[in-house]
């Protein structure tokens, strides 16, 4: 036996987007999930045949409802603005200024200027903490020296790599 989905529609439907309306729902976002909701039930019909043929009504308002709390969540989730609102057009361009690209680069270049006045094992050992991602005690290792040593050498890596970025 089967479920009669138009005849169901047909007694349920108003009732289901009432339903989720009651909920805090937009009429047009009520609408959609009843539509949602026979869309599933007749899609699985043939599983639910002996599962929850005994109360059809139940089942479609216990899809209806769950449905409706997915759609809260992702509403939760996602910032909409109509695209036709005040606040739209007072939306800031999110892409970087020519002046803010300009100077990002300028302190890039200050950085690798920087690096280069450094020592080579200074270098080297900041390099392997900060770019190379090592631990202290990795680098201390790795260079046949203590781990004090290398914190030293790395912490003056950085006074000076502050102290030149500020200077100019």
């Amino acid at each position: 036996m089967s479920w009669d989905i138009q005849g169901l529609f047909r007694l349920h439907a108003k009732g289901i987007a009432r339903s989720l309306m009651r909920r805090g729902m937009s009429g047009e976002a009520a609408a959609d999930i009843t539509q949602d909701t026979f869309e599933r039930v007749l899609v699985r019909q043939s599983t639910l045949e002996g599962a929850t043929n005994h109360n059809p009504k139940a089942y479609l308002y216990r899809v209806s409802r769950n449905l409706g709390i997915n759609q809260i969540r992702r509403d939760a989730l996602i910032r909409t603005v109509d695209l036709d609102s005040e606040e739209a057009r007072e939306q800031p361009d999110p892409s970087p200024s020519p002046e803010h690209i300009v100077y990002s680069r300028q302190c890039l270049l200050q950085t690798f200027r920087a690096l280069e006045q450094l020592p080579a094992r200074t270098r080297t050992a900041f390099e392997m903490h900060r770019l190379g991602e090592r631990t202290i005690a990795e680098v201390g290792e790795e260079l046949g020296i203590s781990t004090t040593r290398a914190w030293t050498l790395i912490h003056q890596a950085y006074r000076h790599l502050l102290s030149a970025t500020e200077e100019e």
